[in-house]
């Protein structure tokens, strides 16, 4: 079946960095689209960042010029890093995909960021 298992959440100062990591299983990968989403306290889950087939990428505005998403189809593994953090990005972030008609989620990895 298909997995989704991210990493590399964790308790950062403002100003820091981290990188996700999100190894998929049970997809052909390199034919996927994948995306990076964020849930805080209290609101709704949000896109963060996407990439496709081709390695186009796009992100919302507030996190433009301080993240970055990339993807190594030879590892199956979609990577968001995060710089210049702030006590806003504090969420659960989740890697998600479509295969078939199915939406798939990771259990999500908790970022908080001190101020």
């Amino acid at each position: 079946q298909v997995q989704l298992v991210e990493s590399g959440g964790g308790l950062v100062q403002a100003g820091g960095s981290l990188r996700l990591s999100c190894a998929a299983s049970g997809i052909i990968f390199r034919f996927v689209a994948m995306d990076w989403y964020r849930q805080a306290p209290g609101k709704q889950r949000e896109l963060v960042a996407a990439i496709t087939i081709g390695g186009s990428t796009n992100y919302a505005d507030s996190v433009k010029g301080r993240f970055t998403i990339s993807r190594d189809n030879a590892k199956n593994t979609v990577y968001l890093q995060m710089n210049s953090l702030k006590p806003e990005d504090r969420a659960v972030y989740y890697c998600h995909t479509g295969w078939g008609s199915t939406d798939y989620w990771g259990q999500g990895t908790q970022v908080t960021v001190s101020s």
